[in-house]
């Protein structure tokens, strides 16, 4: 990732409006701002969220609250909880998402 020239700034992220991403049960709340090529998420799965697609993008993401647990294509399940992050590279594992009680995450690709 470059990060390009860019002057200071702050993002609050009450007066971004937010997006509405329904999923197979349960929906996502995005909150974008784009800077250059990186798009920077807030996040939040409702109760009983679930990802209705398989995604090979590339993230960063902090769980600020709740939990997410991440699905691989390979089988693999691993749970993201509050203070923790994980990443993956574009093309690298393909993953969806899921949340039984709801999360917040931050996220950036």
């Amino acid at each position: 990732m470059e990060i390009k020239p860019f002057p200071f700034q702050t993002i609050d992220w009450s007066v971004i409006e937010e997006e509405e991403h329904p999923g197979s049960t349960g929906t996502a709340y995005w909150r974008i701002f784009h800077m250059g090529d990186i798009r920077i998420r807030m996040v939040e799965y409702s109760a009983n969220y679930e990802a209705d697609h398989w995604c090979s993008k590339g993230h960063i993401i902090y769980c600020i609250s709740g939990e997410m647990i991440t699905l691989l294509e390979d089988g693999r399940v691993l749970s993201l909880t509050a203070g923790m992050t994980w990443h993956v590279g574009d093309n690298s594992d393909a993953h969806r998402s899921k949340s039984k009680d709801g999360c917040r995450l931050f996220i950036i690709d």
